[in-house]
C-alpha cells in the first residue's frame, strides 16, 4: 500500500487536516451532506472545527426549505467531534447524546 493511502486510511480515525482536503475525506460525510456543508459555508474540513453542530444543523434546515431527520444532527456531532480531535464514530454513536441535548 503506498504512502498517500496508508495516511488516508489513518486519518479515518483521526484528523489530519494534511490529509484530509475535501468534506467528502470525513467520516460520515458522503457527496450530498458535503454539498449541504458548502452551501451553507462549511469549504474545508479544517473549517468544522469547534462550530455548534445543531447551528449547522439548523442552517442545513434552512437551506433545504425543511425540517431535516435529526440523524443529521448526529452526523453534525459526529464531524465536529472529529475535526475537533476526538476518535472517529459512526454518527449513531451520537443519537443517545443528541435525545438528552436537543429537542429537535
Amino acid at each position: 500500500m503506498c504512502d498517500v493511502m496508508q495516511k488516508r486510511k489513518a486519518a479515518i480515525r483521526y484528523f489530519e487536516p494534511e490529509v484530509m482536503h475535501r468534506l467528502e475525506d470525513l467520516p460520515n460525510i458522503g457527496k450530498e451532506i458535503a454539498e449541504d456543508l458548502r452551501a451553507i459555508g462549511i469549504k474545508t474540513p479544517q473549517s468544522l472545527k469547534g462550530k455548534d453542530p445543531l447551528m449547522l444543523y439548523k442552517k442545513i434546515c434552512a437551506y433545504q426549505g425543511q425540517r431535516i431527520d435529526p440523524c443529521l444532527l448526529d452526523v453534525m456531532m459526529a464531524v465536529v467531534a472529529f475535526a475537533g480531535g476526538a476518535p472517529s464514530n459512526p454518527w449513531w454513536f451520537f443519537t443517545p447524546e443528541r435525545k438528552k441535548l436537543y429537542k429537535v
